[in-house]
Formats: structure tokens, C-alpha cells, sequence
């Protein structure tokens, strides 16, 4: 009977590397255990055929940022129906246009960003990258994010050119922000530094009662095409 032993012992022995070398391979995802791509290095084996991608190189581990499209009803930060649950590989959109290849190691440690509405839909941020965290905590403020709005009600006089500039929220005065109408429904809004709650109450200072919230971007980032409940990596060098 042939003796089990891990992947990453396996391989080390079939190439001839080093273990630690071994175990990056496989969580890269360059391994092939009887032809499915296996990325757990402490996996038991015995007479499987186990297989280097002869095209594999060891690189740097790039952190992951996830684009998600949240839906209606889960949270961003905190609650017990977190958006982060759908971060799963079945739900990968299947267009995604990255190519990045899905690794385990994708879904760990995603810090979730940029708080939205629970009732809200649209575009989510979730990463292990610093470098992103830090783009849209400490910048938060100079990033501009775009919603659809939808309405019901009557405006009062003067009420777009209100939310545009001249209301507060929390007893502080807003800065000027982009508010123009798609339809009579609907109000696209192009806003930085906005709250968790601030355009509800913006509409409902001129008489409009909102109905539904979409983020379409967040900075340089759109939604996209991307549908309700799917998710895609944010391309290796795209900025916020």
C-alpha cells in the first residue's frame, strides 16, 4: 500500500524544489492532481498523478480587490446578512474581462469598503490590498461616487438647484455636489464624501421620496455591465 503524504512533499520530490517553493505553486494554482487544478498544499495523496503546468512561474502574491454588485437587503460593513457572503467562486461573473485566475487565497482577509445602504444596490468594494484600503479611507473624501435615484413625489421651487448646493445634513452644511434628471423618475447624483443615509435625506428636504439607490462608480471604477449579485477582480494597475 502506498503510504499518503502532502501535495507539497510530492511535488517537491516530482520537480525538485524546495517544500516552501511547493506549497506556492500549488495555492497559485499551477498543480494538477489527475488533471483537476488542486491548490491545497497540505492535501493527502497516494497514487494520483500529480503534474507541474509546465508554463508555471513563482511570483510576488498580488492582494486581491473585489468588485461585487451588491443587491438589495445585505449589508456593506456590519449585519447579520453580509454582502461579503457572496463573494464565493460560484459567483464570479462569468464575463469577467480580467483573466486574473481564481486562487483559495482570493477570499481571504477581504476587508470590506466604502459603506452603502442595506435597501441599496450597486457597486462594492471588498480587498486585501492596503493600498486600496488606504484610497478609500484617507481619501475618502476626494472621491467622487455616482447613483441613480429613483423618486416619487413632487419637487419643491428651486429644489434640484437645492441639492445641488444649499442644504445640510447633521447639522452641518453639504459641499456642492452634481445632481441633474435621467427622467421624472429618476435623479443621477455625482457626489463626494457622501454618508450612509445623507441622499435620502437630501431628497427628502425638496419633497422627494426615494424609492431606490444604485451606486454606478466609485472614482474611476464603474459597475459596469456586471449583474446584481455577481462579482470581478479589479484589474492588476486600475486606480480609483
Amino acid at each position: 500500500m502506498t503510504e499518503a503524504v502532502r501535495l507539497s512533499k510530492r511535488l517537491a520530490e516530482i520537480v525538485g524544489c524546495s517544500r516552501a517553493d511547493a506549497e506556492r505553486y500549488i495555492e497559485d494554482g499551477w498543480v494538477r492532481v489527475d488533471d483537476e487544478i488542486v491548490d491545497m498544499p497540505q492535501l493527502l495523496v497516494t497514487t494520483e498523478r500529480v503534474s507541474l503546468d509546465p508554463d508555471a512561474v513563482l511570483e510576488a502574491p498580488e492582494p486581491a480587490t473585489i468588485l461585487l454588485h451588491k443587491p438589495a437587503g445585505f449589508h456593506t460593513i456590519d449585519g447579520d446578512k453580509p454582502a461579503s457572503s457572496l463573494v464565493t467562486p460560484a459567483y464570479r461573473w462569468q464575463d469577467d474581462p480580467t483573466g486574473i485566475r481564481l486562487l483559495r487565497r482570493h477570499f481571504n482577509r477581504l476587508t470590506p469598503l466604502v459603506p452603502m445602504e442595506t435597501n441599496a444596490t450597486g457597486l462594492m468594494v471588498l480587498t486585501q490590498d492596503g493600498r486600496v484600503w488606504k484610497r478609500l479611507t484617507e481619501d475618502a473624501d476626494l472621491i467622487e461616487h455616482e447613483y441613480v435615484v429613483e423618486v416619487a413625489g413632487e419637487i419643491v421651487a428651486y429644489g434640484l438647484a437645492k441639492l445641488n448646493h444649499g442644504l445640510s445634513f447633521r447639522g452641518r452644511p453639504l459641499p456642492p455636489c452634481k445632481v441633474s434628471w435621467q427622467n421624472e423618475f429618476r435623479l443621477r447624483f455625482a457626489i463626494k464624501a457622501v454618508q450612509p443615509g445623507q441622499i435620502e435625506n437630501m431628497c427628502s428636504q425638496v419633497g422627494l421620496q426615494v424609492t431606490a439607490i444604485r451606486r454606478l462608480r466609485i472614482g474611476k471604477v464603474p459597475l459596469g455591465k456586471m449583474p446584481v449579485g455577481a462579482w470581478r477582480y479589479l484589474p492588476v494597475g486600475e486606480r480609483f
